[in-house]
């Protein structure tokens, strides 16, 4: 578990790939580029929002693995040696919650479209597949590339969301252009709200409740 505080940037240093048929997988080595002292064996770290697990460290670096299932569904297969990520270490038990729960399993691709300056802040606009649409309210949370953000508006497909100089400055977020796919994470509360809510809204789309209907669901 995360919390979208993204505590520093890292560098991949290096990527290696294997692939097979229609499937890929990556090695990726990255560098932090600040202090991640005592790290362990088999830990989760989040990079740019991806719960990965560590499989060796070093003095100054660690690898970990993408599997095909991650690489299709996250934007970790666009990288390359070279490439920024933002970094996470997991939540540990009695941390503040500066941000919000984030699980580091991605929902879908997101991509920036419009920006604008609004004082010191930037304005972006994304758009994202319409099934996540009533995931994503106003006010509400998004993880983009791992950083927590407050959503100022949304709509069918698209969000908006306003970047203050301190997440500019520690975060990959100065580097994305028009076009670029981020990793996207809807609030983990209103995916168990929906999942919930799916045996009621399905059976309102075919008409009505039954006595049957209402029995079955402890009525």
């Amino acid at each position: 578990m995360f919390t979208g505080l993204i505590e520093g940037p890292g560098k991949v240093s290096a990527m290696t790939g294997r692939e097979q048929g229609h499937t890929r997988e990556v090695r990726l080595e990255i560098v932090p580029e600040f202090s991640m002292q005592f790290l362990k064996h088999g830990e989760s770290i989040a990079v740019n929002g991806v719960c990965l697990t560590v499989e060796a460290f070093f003095a100054d670096r660690f690898t970990m693995y993408a599997s095909p299932e991650t690489l299709g569904l996250t934007n970790l297969g666009q990288l390359k040696a070279g490439s920024r990520v933002n970094l996470e270490r997991a939540l540990a038990l009695g941390d503040r919650l500066g941000g919000h729960l984030v699980s580091g399993h991605v929902d879908c691709l997101a991509r920036v479209g419009e920006t604008r300056q609004l004082g010191q802040s930037r304005l972006f606009r994304l758009t994202f597949p319409d099934e996540f649409s009533r995931l994503v309210v106003p006010k509400g949370s998004v993880a983009l590339d791992g950083i927590s953000l407050t959503v100022n508006g949304c709509g069918r497909g698209w969000l908006e969301v306003n970047i203050i100089p301190a997440t500019w400055q520690s975060t990959t977020i100065s580097r994305w252009r028009p076009g670029d796919a981020v990793n996207m994470e809807a609030d983990m509360i209103g995916k168990y709200v929906q999942r919930m809510m799916t045996p009621w809204t399905e059976h309102q789309s075919t008409g009505g409740f039954s006595e049957a209907f209402l029995r079955e669901h402890g009525f």
